[in-house]
């Protein structure tokens, strides 16, 4: 319905929430509606895996456990990391600039007007800046909790610490016009279309 607009260039939408709102289920809506969906957080993963530079900096910064047979120790990486901020944002700091590099060679090879970027953090690490507007995804709490937990089998707790490690919802809101409450009370795709019929 939207994908053939002729806008004149293609424009970058960030698609941002916090851990548990559903912005990975609205990204596979935007799929299924036609749109390139950049996945960050999975090609993350990915490149985590394959690339040097990356695998490098992380056995300098946590040792040769932190790779199992060529594969990341992610359970050992969390612990590093959501236990020590300073551990975080030397991991940021490593894979962010990587990861935007990889975002920027796919948006080359897309042909669509608007292609999406998902990842959790994109205020939080000044990257929404780069893009031409920014989604957010929001759902109650109680909601986000409970998915995470049955998602990634991890206690209350430890998504709570999760959740605080991140940017609250209030503080994103001002930063966006466009807000798609993931409450189950207003269906998802009305408010997806109305977002696009906004952006282009």
């Amino acid at each position: 319905m939207f994908k053939n607009l002729n806008l004149g260039h293609m424009k970058r939408i960030g698609l941002t929430g916090g851990i548990g709102s559903g912005k990975s289920y609205v990204a596979t809506i935007l799929e299924r509606m036609g749109f390139p969906v950049y996945y960050s957080d999975e090609r993350a993963k990915q490149l985590a895996n394959e690339h040097p530079e990356i695998q490098q900096g992380l056995i300098v910064l946590f040792g040769t456990s932190i790779y199992e047979e060529g594969e990341l120790n992610r359970k050992l990486l969390a612990e590093h990391i959501f236990s020590n901020d300073q551990n975080r944002q030397k991991v940021n700091a490593l894979i962010h600039p990587i990861v935007r590099a990889d975002f920027t060679d796919w948006v080359n090879k897309q042909k669509a007007d608007l292609v999406f970027n998902e990842a959790a953090i994109l205020f939080e690490t000044g990257a929404s800046r780069q893009f031409d507007a920014m989604i957010l995804v929001t759902a109650p709490e109680k909601d986000r909790i409970e998915r995470v937990m049955l998602r990634e089998n991890c206690t209350e707790e430890e998504v709570m610490s999760r959740i605080r490690k991140q940017w609250p919802d209030a503080e994103k809101r001002k930063l966006t016009p466009f807000v798609i409450e993931n409450d189950g009370q207003m269906p998802l795709l009305k408010q997806i279309e109305a977002v696009l019929s906004d952006l282009v």
